[in-house]
């Protein structure tokens, strides 16, 4: 590992780390909480600030399913500081200048600021908080898209007998990424058609009955009254209440909802399913299919747009982590003495094999202890490379904590990637590698995110990952979901066991996560399905949802 990035801290946080570092951390005497099997889900609203921090808060004590992170900060470890440990967080960008990121940011102070030169000898140029690997590309094709566009001219038309056996492999790869293809190029046409007709008729309905009730604003009062004069005005009655009564009473809300929907659909035509976009080499100038480049892309970590619009889910990823707990600002995140190593590689659309690659490589060689991977898909040109990282990464004892995926399905029936198992194959072939899916913040039936992925013997763990408020861009914050956010939660957790216990291994780390978390037996519904149900202890390889406070009583006796 390479040791030569700066420790940042007063003299007694340095040396609190150097007696932390020699010895085998703090001695921890307090019971670990059990398994709550009779605990009630909460009947009454989440306050605003129950809301904003529920994935700190204790089962036990505030009736929430979150890692008990207050818990353990006040009861635990409230008298020691740890060992400074840089996380690497792959995605889409990081607004290294917010202010909640304030002294968490990861500088290499082996390279000297714009001067154009590779300093440090590492290959990069420039490479002052880390790499960006997409250089100016922000919309990008999804996986399939691109198998499609590479392979059409070579596959389409044919049969497996009319295939050379050496390429019968991507040809299969191919008929199933246009089977993929196809299907999502229709339903989003569809989509799109369905939208715009809805917003056409809402609107001509809306201006209609203004009209004839001589009114600027129409409430549900003003249109149950209004008496309609033909078979046409009396649809478009029917119309608005349907929509007032069951959506929302604000015809300006669902406007902009249809018009956001119509602007979701549209994009994904014009970017994620366009064959002719192409981005990545009209304007990066990269071929992702040669392993043999290895530097390009930039030093803009941010992205390539001012208003950092693109790096949003990069920047709540880092702000769940590491967003400064003492500067009285924002939020807090899950992990102290931490500094997070932006590397963007995970454009608008899938991110590709290579940039994943060697942005995992990039963390390593730099000086990363864990790697945040929010992101994944179903289709994959290059695994090997990838999965090659994540051993680099296992060799160098660096903890790889990634997003189990969002479309609610059983991962022991689906291949995703990354992972390290497959369903053919349901044996880890690393030990760095911890999958997570997402809870929410009601503990019972719905204690699963109905987004999230799982699977006994693919998922490992579960997290706070629905309704996670972090940082955004330019100073703000959001509440965003997806595994994504409860992956970084799960990094918090890891980063703090690393810091305060730093001769514990990636492995090590990844038991105690495992092992330390709490479970139930109750039946939870899967995939938003409520005929779909299973015991909560028999979705995930562990059974557990992490706990900070078990996790650090663990890890406190572990040799």
């Amino acid at each position: 590992m390479n040791n030569k990035f700066l420790k940042i801290g007063g003299l007694g946080l340095f040396i609190s780390s150097l007696l932390i570092a020699c010895a085998s951390g703090p001695k921890i005497n307090s019971e670990p909480i059990p398994n709550l099997q009779n605990v009630s889900e909460k009947k009454v609203e989440l306050t605003d600030d129950e809301l904003e921090y529920w994935g700190s808060k204790d089962l036990m004590y505030d009736t929430i399913p979150g890692m008990s992170v207050d818990r353990a900060y006040q009861e635990l470890i409230k008298d020691y500081n740890g060992k400074t440990i840089i996380v690497a967080v792959l995605d889409s960008g990081i607004d290294i200048e917010h202010e909640d990121f304030e002294g968490v940011i990861w500088t290499n102070i082996d390279e000297i600021p714009n001067n154009d030169k590779d300093d440090d000898n590492n290959g990069f140029i420039d490479d002052i908080h880390g790499w960006n690997f997409l250089g100016d590309v922000v919309e990008e094709n999804l996986e399939y898209t691109r198998i499609v566009r590479d392979y059409e001219d070579q596959f389409e038309g044919k049969i497996a007998s009319d295939i050379d056996p050496n390429s019968l492999e991507e040809f299969k790869m191919y008929r199933a990424a246009k089977a993929k293809y196809d299907e999502e190029m229709t339903t989003t046409e569809n989509s799109i058609n369905r939208y715009v007709m809805m917003n056409n008729q809402l609107q001509e309905a809306e201006e209609s009955l203004k009209i004839e009730l001589d009114t600027d604003k129409l409430t549900i009062e003003n249109v149950t009254s209004f008496k309609p004069q033909d078979d046409t005005s009396l649809n478009q009655k029917m119309l608005l209440l349907n929509v007032m009564n069951n959506i929302d009473e604000d015809l300006q809300n669902i406007q902009d909802q249809l018009a956001e929907a119509m602007e979701y659909f549209g994009n994904k035509k014009k970017y994620h399913l366009n064959l002719d976009l192409n981005a990545r080499a009209r304007i990066l100038g990269d071929d992702a299919d040669d392993f043999s480049t290895k530097i390009y892309g930039n030093n803009q970590v941010s992205g390539p747009n001012e208003d950092k619009n693109d790096a949003k889910h990069g920047t709540h990823v880092a702000g769940i982590i590491a967003a400064n707990r003492s500067n009285d600002k924002g939020i807090k995140g899950v992990a102290e003495n931490v500094l997070i190593m932006p590397i963007r590689a995970v454009p608008d659309g899938d991110e590709y094999d290579k940039d994943i690659a060697l942005g995992i490589r990039y963390a390593v060689d730099n000086g990363a202890s864990i790697i945040n991977t929010s992101f994944g898909k179903y289709f994959s040109k290059h695994p090997q490379w990838v999965m090659d990282a994540i051993k680099y990464a296992e060799e160098n004892d660096v903890l790889i904590v990634n997003a189990a995926g969002n479309e609610g399905i059983n991962l022991d029936e689906k291949r995703v990637y990354p992972n390290d198992e497959t369903p053919d194959n349901p044996v880890n072939v690393v030990n760095n590698f911890i999958n997570v899916g997402s809870i929410t913040s009601k503990y019972g039936g719905n204690l699963v995110s109905g987004f999230s992925n799982y699977g006994k013997n693919s998922l490992d763990v579960f997290a706070p990952g629905s309704s996670i408020y972090a940082t955004t861009p330019l100073n703000t914050y959001e509440f965003l979901q997806g595994t994504s956010m409860a992956t970084p939660n799960v990094t918090g957790v890891a980063t703090m066991i690393r810091s305060l216990f730093p001769k514990l291994s990636a492995s090590q780390v990844k038991e105690i996560l495992m092992e330390s978390g709490l479970s139930t037996d109750q039946e939870v519904i899967l995939g938003g399905d409520p005929q779909n149900t299973k015991p909560f202890s028999e979705i995930s390889v562990s059974g557990n949802m992490v706990n900070m406070y078990n996790a650090i009583i663990l890890a406190s006796k572990t040799k």
